[in-house]
Parts: C-alpha cells; sequence; structure tokens
C-alpha cells in the first residue's frame, strides 16, 4: 500500500511519461516503410502498380485517368514502387494523412 501511494506521489509531481504529441512529433523509425506516395502528374496510368499489387490496394484507371489507393488495405511491400515504369511512385518513411 505504501509503494502504491509513494508511487502516485511520484508521477503526480514528475513529468508526463508520454509525448506532447500536436507539438512534438515522433520522427520515423530507421527502416520504417512508412507510406506510398505518387506525383500523378508523371503518371502514364498504365496499371503496372496495380497488376502487382498483392492486397488490391490500388485502382488505375486510363479513360478517366485516374489513380486511387487504398491506404487501409495497401500493407507497404514496395512491389508497386519496383514495378512503376517512370517511378512516379515512392515510399515516403514520414507521417500518413489519410485522405479526407
Amino acid at each position: 500500500m505504501i509503494n502504491l501511494i509513494q508511487s502516485i506521489f511520484s508521477k503526480l509531481s514528475s513529468r508526463p511519461d508520454t509525448r506532447r504529441y500536436p507539438f512534438k512529433k515522433r520522427e520515423p523509425m530507421e527502416g520504417s516503410r512508412g507510406h506510398i506516395d505518387i506525383e500523378i502528374d508523371k503518371c502514364i496510368f498504365c496499371g503496372a502498380c496495380q497488376k502487382r499489387c498483392p492486397s488490391n490496394a490500388l485502382t488505375v484507371s486510363r479513360d478517366p485517368k485516374s489513380w486511387s489507393l487504398n491506404p487501409y488495405a495497401c500493407i507497404v511491400c514496395g512491389y508497386c514502387v519496383e514495378v512503376c515504369p517512370k517511378k512516379c511512385i515512392v515510399m515516403n518513411a514520414g507521417h500518413f494523412t489519410p485522405p479526407a
């Protein structure tokens, strides 16, 4: 019981153990894969990335020239980056912001 009380008072008088998130963001860890980004103006909409994606997270359409990624289905394997003939798809190790 005494240890519990000591622990409570020591935590009340010390700084928090967590990061103050909106003000202090964590840098990505070395070796993390991050997320997929595309430079859409370079894309030729060939569909090679869509064919290579093992989780079917990519949708590419030539006729209305559209490219979309389901970030919740993407397993961040990087196969789409490897196969892209124009190298317009890149792996970004930064923080991911889901689309609105």
